[in-house]
This record gives structure tokens, C-alpha cells and sequence, in this order.
């Protein structure tokens, strides 16, 4: 049977809009707090950038697991089992002393790293028809949830009078909601689990000459370069906008303002793209709206607004592209599924060094320049990588 794979309705579609809402609230609410965190436990920007580092780096380590899981399990219970895993995270960061928030942050991030692989084999499953509208929708869902958790986590805490551990957990809500939607579909039999992962005769092909491929490494590089641009924005825009004398919640509304702008590079970009033999163009195109936007932050943050816009509108469409090169460089499914998990764990691994990177180098200046050019700089890399990923050809 071709194309779609099981019959689909509302409530499939539910379901996985719902798991990726809670892919990125996790990471992205510690930013608008990050300040008070950073007064309370006493941390310098190096830690601070460790603890937004260490989700990113998760989701690197863990991204191999993840078609081991489904493969044992199935797609469905092992996104069931990441969603409880998610809620532990946030748990944890109710313990009042500072190990609960790093130990929840690698739960949470864990937890994150597993369905960042599980929730695209489950579209290109059940979706293959319609990769291209799912991946939209997956990619809008995970900048709608960054610009939820950017925006609403002061505004909520401070109406329920929490202080910043009731804030992060608050998100734990979406979470128990995601676990509630999954309980049935964890609960079926999945047959075609393994399959989704290439499991049979192509998959000892596919991963044997996969991480060999200078195409592979090109796609890899994309989608590390827009991680780290996206991780080290959702990380430090609110203390940047802090140190220029915005206040936290204002910091906290222009991250969600990014974020929300995402949202639409994000769902554009994939149908764009799967229309086109060539990547190139768009692929470059959203690298000048991300340059452009952080090289307007760093010299012009008047216009912090118009600046934040065009870099969400970049990354949104970024993390798109990423996810649809994935599916258009290769050749068939079991190359698809080696392809991801490569480029998912090399990439975050390598977008890990955002988030500190940027710390360290305003501990080292004092300023925020610096850590906003090399940003720049990061986006230089992804353009030269887009251009190579972007060609007509396929992973062999």
C-alpha cells in the first residue's frame, strides 16, 4: 500500500501538533527568567549558558536512541514514554535546591531529544503524501510552543504569584495534557515502528555510507548552524534586551515576537520548497533574514522589533528547510531515517556551542556585541552549507 499508511483524521493530527507544542517549552521558558535565576543561584553568563546548553546537547546524545526505542517499542509508545519523561523533567525543577534544575533541564532535554526524531518518522509514515503541508504544520506547532513559552511564562507567573520554579513548571501543564492525548494511541499496536526506522536489508546500507556522504555533511551543517542560531536567540534575547534597558517581560515579548514570526517562515518554507528541484535560493534567502536581523541588533537595537521579526522569520523557515532536506536528499526510506538521525544528532551537538559560546563571550567583553556577531558569523557557515545541500541530488 502506497502513501498514506493507516487512516487519518482530526485526532491523529491532534496528537502530533500537541506532542511538538512541547518540544521547545522546556528550553525557551528559562530564558525570560534567566535573569532572576542567574540573581537567586548566583550564576555567572558562562553557567547560565550551561544550563541553556545542556537540552541542546541532549538532544544530540539522544537523538541515536530514539530508533532504537521505536523499533522495541513502537512510534507511538516511544513518544508515549518521552512525554512522561518530559513531565519528570519539569517535576524536577520544583526542587529547591540547584541540582533540581539542572537535573530537570537533562530530563526535560532528553526527553525533548527523543521526540525531535520520533514525531518526523511518524509524519513520513502515516503522512507520505502530505510531507510536506505535516512538516509545516510540525515546524509551526514548535515555534507556536517557543512563542507561548517566551511570552506567557512572566505574565502567567506573575498572576499565579509564582516564583521562577513554579514558572518553568507551570509548562508541565501542556505536558500532562500531551501524556493524556498519547495514553490510546501508546496503547495500540504498531506494526510499522521498525519500518519507519529502516529496519531490514537497507538499513545496513543507508548506515554504513550515510555519515560518508559530503551531502549528508551538508545537510548536517544546516541544520546544526540554524539550531544554533535558534538556541542561543531563545537563550539570551531577554538579558540582551535587558542590558539595552528593556524590562524582563518586555524581553520576554520580543522573544515571542520572534517566535511568532516563525511561525510563518516555518510553514512557507516547506511547501516552497518541496516544489522546487534546487533549495538554493530559499535555503539563502533565509540566511540574509537571519544575518540582517542580528546584524540590526548589534548596531541598531532601537528597532529591536523589525530586527527580531527578521530573524524569526529565518530560523522558522530554517528549521523547515533542515527537516525537508532530510526527506529530499535521499533516495528512499531507510536512507531517510539515517539522514535524520545524523543530521539530528551531529547537528544539536553542534548547535550545544551556541548557547555557552554566546556566555562566554560576553563574560569575556562584557557586552553583547561580540556574542551577536558570531552569531552572524554562524549564519555565514549555514549559507555556504545551503548552498551545497540545496543541489539536486541525493544521499547515496
Amino acid at each position: 500500500m502506497s502513501g498514506l499508511r493507516r487512516p487519518l483524521g482530526v485526532g491523529a493530527v491532534v496528537a502530533i501538533v500537541l506532542a511538538s507544542l512541547n518540544l521547545r517549552p522546556a528550553v525557551v521558558s528559562i530564558s525570560p527568567v534567566l535573569g532572576e535565576i542567574r540573581a537567586d543561584l548566583g550564576l555567572s553568563a558562562t553557567a547560565a549558558g550551561v544550563l541553556t546548553t545542556l537540552p541542546v546537547l541532549c538532544f544530540g546524545l539522544l537523538a541515536p536512541l530514539a530508533p532504537v526505542l521505536a523499533r522495541r517499542w513502537g512510534l507511538e509508545r516511544a513518544l508515549f514514554v518521552s512525554l512522561v519523561a518530559l513531565c519528570v523533567g519539569f517535576a524536577l525543577r520544583l526542587v529547591p535546591e540547584t541540582w533540581g534544575l539542572f537535573a530537570g533541564t537533562v530530563v526535560a532535554g532528553c526527553a525533548i531529544g527523543l521526540g525531535n526524531v520520533l514525531l518526523p518518522a511518524l509524519i513520513k509514515r502515516d503522512f507520505a503524501d502530505r510531507i510536506g503541508l505535516m512538516t509545516g504544520l510540525y515546524s509551526m506547532a514548535l515555534s507556536g510552543g517557543a512563542a507561548l513559552a517566551a511570552g506567557l511564562t512572566i505574565p502567567v507567573a506573575t498572576a499565579a504569584g509564582l516564583d521562577w520554579r513554579g514558572a518553568l513548571a507551570t509548562w508541565g501543564v501542556l505536558a500532562v495534557l500531551g501524556v493524556l492525548v498519547w495514553v490510546p494511541r501508546a496503547l495500540r499496536p504498531d506494526p510499522a515502528g521498525a519500518t519507519a526506522f529502516g529496519a531490514g536489508a537497507g538499513a545496513g546500507v543507508a548506515r554504513s555510507t550515510v555519515w560518508r556522504s559530503p551531502l549528508a555533511w551538508a545537510v548536517t551543517v544546516v541544520m546544526g548552524m540554524q539550531s544554533l542560531s535558534f538556541y542561543a536567540v531563545n537563550a539570551w534575547l531577554p538579558e540582551i534586551m535587558v542590558a539595552l534597558g528593556r524590562t524582563p517581560e518586555a524581553g520576554g515579548w520580543l522573544l515571542a515576537l520572534c517566535n511568532l514570526a516563525g511561525i510563518l517562515g516555518s510553514f512557507v518554507t516547506p511547501v516552497l520548497a518541496g516544489r522546487m528541484r534546487r533549495q538554493r535560493g530559499i535555503g539563502i534567502a533565509l540566511v540574509v533574514l537571519v544575518g540582517t536581523g542580528l546584524l540590526g541588533l548589534a548596531l541598531a537595537p532601537g528597532a529591536a522589533a523589525l530586527w527580531v521579526v527578521l530573524v524569526g522569520l529565518g530560523q522558522g523557515g530554517g528549521i523547515s528547510l533542515a527537516l525537508t532536506l532530510m526527506a529530499l536528499r535521499a533516495r528512499d526510506a531507510a536512507h531517510t531515517s539515517e539522514l535524520s538521525g545524523m543530521a539530528q544528532s551531529a547537528g544539536y551537538l553542534l548547535a550545544a556551542t551556541g548557547p555557552l559560546g554566546l556566555g562566554l563571550a560576553h563574560d569575556a567583553t562584557g557586552a553583547w556585541t561580540l556574542p551577536l556577531l558570531l552569531l552572524v558569523a554562524a549564519a555565514a557557515v549555514q549559507g555556504v552549507a545551503v548552498w551545497f545541500a540545496g543541489r539536486d541530488a541525493h544521499v547515496h
